[in-house]
């Protein structure tokens, strides 16, 4: 009877119901609030479900998913010493995985996938929406700024502003070279506000527009050529790269992606970069950036102020778009949008889809979505071009 009272203490001691604390129970209702909206309410299921399930994993105790054993090789910032006589494969399967993350390779194939379903023609075609793309950056200095007054080192509170540019891949990626340690809730708040785009946008749309802007019917679109098409990735990125070589990585390969869906002879290569491709790396850049949510590290005070200031950036960049979308409708006499200008963001194309859905509650004729595409894709150029400024800034 002893020995199986022994067994049975061993395994209660060894369970992940011994080991659960607090912080874990709140990220798993963290995760069963972000599965809730992707499933139930379908908001970007794609996002939300890998990140959310992510978390859960992370926070189930025992199981070591993210475990490094080597003490920070694996980008394990907690300071834990590797651990004697294991190897880097001895890890956590998603710690492992996680590397593609800390190197940046998944940002930047995401931004392939990106580049291969971008349609550039909407902003060719009307150049004025760069103005929009760059106005919804806004957030990301005013975040700096109030970053920098709560008493952050200037390069971490460029890697916390740039959430305000709603690109998680780019975030990604300034934050591994400039504040690796706050890589982790910087990921997760970039992403968890891409995919609630539709429900922090709406609100600040319809603050800022009366009923008659936001019934604005825009005409439609000139034909852009094809030529343009093909020319308009290799100069953009040949022009910005020499100025801000250290944004290269991202912007080549979005340019890239968007070559191989232009060129007319790369159908094949398109074809895998829009849909194996940026599904795979999807899949587990949402799964490693919800892992990185683990309870025990992440509640904390200063993760909170990240996540409150992520929110301020994106309410900042949203309204910065709106705004010069209204002063646009001023000086063209109303023949533009404002809603427009808050695709500026760029979270493509999930901003521009909110703009032409809020477009369409007050005008049911209304189609604004190949008119915001212009902002959206303008903003990927923008959030990739400040990042490139921010590491010049304050890179090592």
């Amino acid at each position: 009877m002893e020995l199986i009272t022994e067994v049975l203490k061993g395994i209660w001691v060894d369970s992940g119901f011994y080991l659960l604390t607090w912080q874990n129970l709140a990220m798993i209702a963290v995760a069963f609030g972000f599965l809730f909206l992707a499933i139930a309410k379908k908001f970007e299921p794609l996002l939300l479900v890998p990140i959310a399930f992510g978390i859960l994993l992370a926070n189930l105790p025992g199981a070591n998913m993210m475990l490094d054993t080597t003490g920070g090789l694996l980008g394990d910032m907690s300071g834990a010493p590797p651990i004697e006589g294991a190897h880097w494969y001895d890890s956590g399967v998603l710690r492992i995985l996680y590397t593609g993350v800390k190197s940046s390779i998944f940002p930047c194939l995401i931004f392939m996938g990106v580049g291969a379903m971008t349609d550039f023609g909407p902003l060719l075609s009307n150049p004025v929406s760069l103005l929009l793309g760059a106005a919804a950056q806004l957030g990301i200095y005013v975040a700096f700024i109030i970053a920098i007054l709560l008493g952050f080192e200037p390069n971490v509170a460029a890697s916390i502003a740039i959430i305000g540019g709603a690109d998680g891949p780019t975030a990604i990626f300034l934050a591994s070279k400039l504040a690796a340690t706050y890589l982790a809730p910087i990921a997760l708040a970039a992403y968890s506000y891409m995919a609630l785009i539709p429900i922090i946008q709406p609100p600040i749309m319809k603050a800022l527009t009366t009923k008659k802007e936001r019934e604005v019917k825009m005409t439609q679109l000139r034909q852009v050529s094809k030529t343009e098409k093909i020319i308009f990735p290799v100069v953009v990125l040949v022009l910005v790269a020499l100025i801000l070589p250290s944004v290269a990585p991202l912007l080549g390969m979005l340019m890239l992606g968007n070559l191989f869906k232009e060129c007319g002879v790369t159908e094949r290569l398109s074809e895998t970069a829009q849909n194996a491709l940026m599904n795979i790396v999807t899949i587990m850049l949402g799964v490693c950036v919800g892992a990185t949510a683990n309870g025990a590290d992440f509640i904390k005070w200063e993760t909170l102020k990240i996540v409150g200031l992520g929110l301020a950036a994106f309410i900042f960049s949203t309204a910065g778009g709106v705004l010069i979308g209204k002063l646009l409708y001023l000086v063209t006499g109303g023949k533009v949008n404002p809603l427009i200008g808050a695709a500026g963001v760029s979270a493509v194309p999930m901003a521009a889809r909110v703009a032409q859905n809020e477009g369409r509650k007050y005008n049911p004729t209304n189609f604004l979505l190949m008119h915001a595409m212009g902002p959206n894709v303008a903003g990927v150029i923008g959030s990739a071009v400040a990042a490139g400024f921010l590491l010049i800034m304050f890179g090592n």
